[in-house]
């Protein structure tokens, strides 16, 4: 038996680490120890609170989460950790300093990617999936309204789309230089560009939509890339919406995008996230780090707006 320590959200706003103690590894299975996990602040932020509606329980599950929503529940889905032959692994798994988990959900960490870095690979993976969803061509306008982590990280992958012209939209003006960073233009709200011809929305937020309906182009594309929990943003579909033949279109992780769907499994795509994270422009988007130890008395601090992904390290590397 193994004695291990797990982040447990137990009420809104309060955690605590809980102890527990591991069965021997079946067949199929193999022993992670931590050496960092991310906090993925827009989604942890809604478990944390209590805000996942009843009716999206099943749907938010995280694939080696604890307990149930809405509390207590042990939730969390960017973990690197080592294995006993020393090879490290990206896992979906909670925030906890040695866990069992199925040797196929185990995704090897490319030599070039540093440990805390490889934190990201979920939300480089959603941003995968939603440059999938878009399907962007050559030479388009582009924005990306939302500069979080998943804005900026699909944004990267938008700018390496040859003669797009890629802006990233957010309220925050010290987001430009992390936009500059991955190659994007970057503008406040008031500043939108107007006739983009695909924009990202990744602001979840009512007026993010709002604005990405406004400058949306004729027949433009707009992927949907938030998620709201129990709110329920009023936007206007009247007015020039069918005028203008503008397309909502839905991107969520949860389901390969449908023009590669078949094409890829989820640890292909998983991997190639993994891949993509070998650039170090990327740390731009980690902050922190925050010891395990630490987490409970830290964590309503780390999921305050406007952070990026926060490290947890584990002192394992």
């Amino acid at each position: 038996m193994t004695q291990a320590r797990a982040f447990w959200s137990v009420a809104p706003g309060m955690g605590e680490i809980r102890p527990e103690t591991l069965r021997q590894p079946a067949d199929g299975e193999v022993l992670v120890r931590s050496i960092a996990t991310g906090v993925s602040r827009g989604t942890e932020a809604l478990v944390a609170a209590g805000r996942v509606p009843a009716s999206q329980h099943a749907a938010m599950r995280a694939p080696l989460m604890g307990g149930d929503f809405p509390f207590p529940v042990k939730y969390g889905y960017c973990a690197v950790g080592r294995l006993a032959s020393g090879a490290r692994v990206f896992v979906l798994h909670p925030h906890q300093d040695v866990f069992l988990a199925p040797s196929a959900m185990c995704v090897p960490v490319p030599d070039a990617v540093p440990s805390h870095r490889a934190v990201l690979a979920a939300n480089v993976e959603t941003a995968v999936n939603i440059v999938w969803d878009a399907a962007p061509l050559v030479g388009e306008r582009v924005s990306v309204i939302g500069a979080g982590v998943v804005g900026l990280a699909t944004a990267s992958l938008l700018a390496r789309i040859p003669g797009a012209e890629v802006t990233v939209i957010d309220v925050d003006p010290s987001r430009a230089a992390l936009a500059a960073q991955f190659g994007c233009r970057f503008a406040l709200p008031a500043d939108a560009p107007g006739e983009q011809e695909l924009i990202v929305h990744a602001s979840a937020s009512e007026a993010g939509l709002r604005l990405a309906l406004d400058r949306a182009a004729f027949e433009g594309r707009i992927v949907e890339a938030s998620w709201y929990g129990d709110r329920s943003p009023s936007v206007p579909l009247g007015e020039a919406f069918h005028a203008r033949r503008l397309r909502l279109i839905a991107s969520q992780v949860g389901a390969i995008a449908a023009p590669m769907r078949g094409r890829r499994s989820y640890a292909q795509r998983l991997g190639l996230a993994l891949d993509l994270l070998s650039d170090p422009a990327y740390d731009g988007l980690l902050d922190g780090p925050t010891a395990f130890d630490d987490l409970p008395s830290a964590m309503n601090r780390v999921l305050a707006p406007g952070g990026l992904c926060h490290v947890i390290t584990y002192g394992n590397e």
